[in-house]
């Protein structure tokens, strides 16, 4: 009899640990696709602006859905001048860029965001894994062709 009460108790410990971490899965979950809304607007953002950015880095805040956000957005240079790679890198306002923080489960997935436009303009937008971020997503800007007077 004790054996079996022993047996029922692991079983029920086991069952409220599993509880509790699919509680925490949905947390991260909601947590890690705001991050890759966040991405995905600033993206669109600049691309309905027609922005022509600089090279170089630029960092800013975000809140959505309740989060707070920290984004960074990495402007590099293409072979072709009429083009620029835009990397945008998303993470939990409370995690710092790098320490392997941001808002990811623990076996360190990221949210996974894609504005679309890869499949119907081919510009190579899609999220990448690795850094910590809670998101990344990667787009192009294209320069505006200039009116000839």
């Amino acid at each position: 009899m004790l054996f079996a009460l022993a047996i029922v108790s692991i079983g029920l410990l086991a069952a409220l640990r599993a509880a509790g971490q699919g509680a925490d899965s949905a947390a991260d979950l909601r947590a890690r696709l705001l991050a890759g809304w966040v991405a995905e607007n600033r993206l669109a953002e600049h691309r309905a602006r027609g922005d022509w950015l600089d090279l170089g880095i630029q960092r800013g805040t975000a809140r959505e859905g309740g989060f707070d956000f920290q984004w960074r957005e990495e402007v590099i240079a293409t072979p072709n001048p009429q083009f620029r790679r835009l990397d945008i890198f998303v993470y939990a306002a409370d995690q710092a860029e790098g320490a392997g923080g941001g808002v990811r489960a623990g076996d360190g997935a990221v949210a996974r965001a894609d504005d679309g436009a890869a499949a119907r303009a081919g510009d190579g937008a899609a999220a990448r894994a690795g850094d910590g971020a809670a998101a990344r997503l990667s787009g192009f800007l294209v320069q505006a062709p200039r009116a000839v007077p």
